[in-house]
């Protein structure tokens, strides 16, 4: 039940959320924050669901990005949270839709660019986080929340909420949680779903029987027809795997082909393997997603191969 209490402090969130991207963000108004923060536990909560909602009506201009920052060789990248003002108009425009909106929302669609890590907010309290090149909506129902990823990959940190399964779609493959911790790739043999935390159901539309459970450190490949691949507590493997959230790549005894095409998702510059008896080289090493040159680098020394760098668009290795 909505009360008027409940609509004046959702309001009054509004308003120091419309401060805060008004460029003019003082200590006294972070005082003032700080102190409607306190009267209350749960206007921490409402403060996070009302961010979200902000950046579902101004797209354009909330964007949290991860752009490349001017790093010194050998430094880690990165991942950086921007916010980009908006101006008065659309801010105030933004807490009168609050109001009417009751928390119903419609479907938001975000991408990524290449080499792009994005961190956002949602309006339920979690938190997802996208790869490079990837496109996907998030649709927000009284009932059900629901994401559709269309291209690419991105990791959930899902908030509790047993009304209100977290559902995530993907072609033909389906992968629910309740509260929990997962990422969901669509690669070109199906989809890849990692497990970091809890527990999720998945499985497809239409295949009979075809139902999984995963915990933490759970690892499964799925079509709509099969399984391709399942593997079960690789914890460390499934750590590796998602080391492009804090812009890394972890090789972990990946083979020379499969660490080209890791890099080649986050950079314009491509690396061409032009020796298939070396695709299969086995590799360690722990290397920045936007350091191809780097990675080629190492490759040259430890296998003893050649580079042809001459193209400014590619990087051979023969």
């Amino acid at each position: 039940m909505v009360t008027a209490a409940s609509e004046r402090t959702r309001d009054e969130a509004a308003r120091f959320v419309a401060r805060m991207d008004a460029d003019a963000w003082s200590t006294a108004d972070e005082a003032e924050l700080q102190v409607w923060l306190a009267e209350d536990t749960l206007r921490q909560g409402l403060l996070l669901q009302v961010q979200a909602h902000w950046l579902a009506l101004t797209p354009k201009a909330e964007e949290l990005l991860a752009e490349p920052e001017p790093q010194d060789a050998g430094a880690a990248p990165t991942v950086v949270w921007r916010r980009r003002g908006v101006v008065a108009g659309i801010a105030a425009s933004a807490v009168l839709a609050f109001g009417g909106l009751r928390w119903a929302q419609s479907p938001a669609a975000y991408a990524t660019r290449l080499g792009e890590i994005r961190r956002l907010p949602l309006s339920d309290g979690s938190v997802m986080t996208m790869n490079s090149g990837s496109e996907l909506t998030v649709t927000m129902a009284q009932q059900t929340r629901k994401v559709e990823i269309t291209r690419g990959e991105a990791w959930f940190e899902v908030a509790k909420d047993a009304a209100r399964p977290f559902v995530v779609a993907s072609g033909d493959v389906r992968v629910r949680a309740v509260g929990t911790a997962f990422s969901v790739r669509r690669r070109e043999m199906g989809v890849e779903i990692l497990v970091t935390e809890g527990v999720v159901e998945t499985w497809a539309e239409g295949g009979r029987g075809l139902r999984m459970r995963l915990e933490a450190g759970d690892r499964a490949m799925m079509s709509a027809n099969a399984v391709i691949d399942y593997e079960t507590g690789i914890s460390s493997s499934v750590d590796r795997a998602l080391a492009w959230r804090g812009g890394m790549i972890d090789l972990g005894g990946r083979t020379l082909y499969d660490a080209a095409d890791e890099f080649n998702r986050y950079n314009s510059r491509q690396i061409i393997i032009a020796d298939p008896r070396i695709a299969r080289e086995q590799l360690d090493g722990l290397f920045r997603v936007n350091d191809p040159e780097g990675f080629a680098d190492a490759v040259k020394a430890s296998l003893g191969v050649s580079l042809d760098t001459s193209n400014p668009a590619l990087i051979r290795i023969e």
